[in-house]
């Protein structure tokens, strides 16, 4: 390496510690940060300015003393540290691999903390919202609208909180596709604690885990409706599946609309008070949306051809007819005629009891023959036992 490269390597870290810096500096949003670089000009120069030059650039008196003292260069350097030995990394505006969909938003995060695959966050993408409490509907909306998207090589964005983000999550891993999951909290606490498991999933199918909280930053409540700009300023369009009147849901689909991004909502049962949010939005010109090809259609060209190009590489030059037989016949693929018979009278968007199963399957299957069959479809993923003895497809 050269004198130059050398001086350009170290200038390129010193402002890369330079937004970590101002992130930990009491006093420092994401706005009053970029306003602050914009006015340093060169965002390595934060660590020479005098008291008087940092208090000129707007900030509070404290921050900028904060500053002067060295104690934010001190923590910046603590946390790149711990970062690295998390296994983890961390992005700024300054870095050519920043998601350039996250640049255009009023006030993107001046760091973003990462687990997983940094490229990802480049590629198209649309965020997954919903209820915490989605009915078997929702869920199965959910996970095969992930599914379909996830096989024409759209990434699925969600906020891994319980219900319909972890079944959008669920359902991109389960088309073997990569997923993105952002986080109110720091990327080593996992929230909610159950999906751990889902969280080592998400990085071991090479998805990725995003935030903009330091490490330790436990669940603040405050932290998840500010994280649901990064969901839609990093995602080209919104897709809502159930939420209530006033839910995190809703904070979402404003800051996509905010930040001119496509919003598309799967139409609800009016009885359900879950309904209330997607079908409110159709109502106010969201996409109405009951298959994949609502979504893919609405894309801009660029991204649909890029996206196909993709595809027909990785499907080594398949007809596309030849792909859609496969498609369809996957979900039968491989089960006894026992196990068909009982599939084909299950649904993915509204649970079925047992007695009504074996009701309508009286005269073609026996009770333990129904049961074999349930038992053999749940091993295989196919189908989820609901409380209640209730039985919904997975898809």
């Amino acid at each position: 390496m050269n004198g130059n490269d050398s001086r350009e390597g170290f200038a390129a870290e010193e402002a890369r510690l330079a937004w970590m810096a101002l992130t930990l500096t009491p006093g420092m949003g994401p706005t009053r940060i970029h306003k602050a670089m914009k006015g340093l000009g060169s965002p390595e120069r934060l660590f020479t300015c005098s008291l008087t030059e940092l208090e000129g650039l707007h900030m509070p008196a404290r921050s900028a003393q904060f500053i002067f003292e060295g104690h934010a260069r001190t923590k910046a350097e603590d946390e790149s540290k711990r970062v690295a030995e998390a296994g983890g990394c961390f992005l700024t505006p300054s870095d050519a691999a920043y998601p350039d969909r996250l640049l255009e938003i009023y006030d993107p995060p001046a760091v973003l903390w990462i687990r997983g695959d940094v490229p990802l966050l480049q590629r198209a993408g649309i965020a997954v919202v919903g209820t915490r409490q989605p009915s078997p509907y929702g869920a199965g909306m959910a996970e095969m609208l992930s599914r379909d998207l996830t096989n024409r090589g759209i990434v699925i964005l969600s906020g891994m909180a319980r219900g319909v983000d972890t079944a959008a999550h669920k359902g991109a891993i389960e088309a073997g596709g990569k997923t993105v999951a952002v986080w109110g909290t720091g990327i080593d606490v996992i929230y909610p604690k159950e999906n751990k498991k889902l969280a080592e999933q998400i990085v071991a199918t090479g998805g990725t885990i995003v935030s903009e909280y330091p490490l330790g930053t436990f669940p603040a409540p405050q932290n998840f409706p500010i994280r649901n700009r990064i969901l839609s300023g990093m995602s080209v369009g919104v897709l809502v599946i159930e939420a209530a009147e006033y839910s995190g849901t809703r904070i979402t689909a404003r800051c996509a609309m905010e930040q001119n991004r496509d919003v598309y909502a799967v139409p609800g049962n009016v009885t359900n008070k879950n309904a209330w949010g997607p079908n409110t939005l159709i109502k106010q010109g969201a996409k109405l949306t009951a298959t994949w090809e609502d979504i893919w259609e609405d894309l801009p060209t660029h991204i649909r051809l890029e996206l196909e190009d993709e595809r027909a590489a990785k499907l080594g030059g398949e007809s596309k007819s030849g792909e859609a037989a496969s498609l369809l016949s996957e979900p039968a693929a491989g089960m006894s005629e026992h196990e068909r018979l009982v599939f084909a009278r299950l649904r993915h968007d509204e649970a079925t009891q047992l007695d009504e199963l074996m009701e309508a399957l009286e005269g073609e299957l026996g009770s333990a023959e129904i049961f074999t069959a349930l038992f053999e479809l749940e091993l295989s993923g196919k189908v989820r036992s609901l409380p209640g003895k209730n039985y919904v497809k997975t898809f």
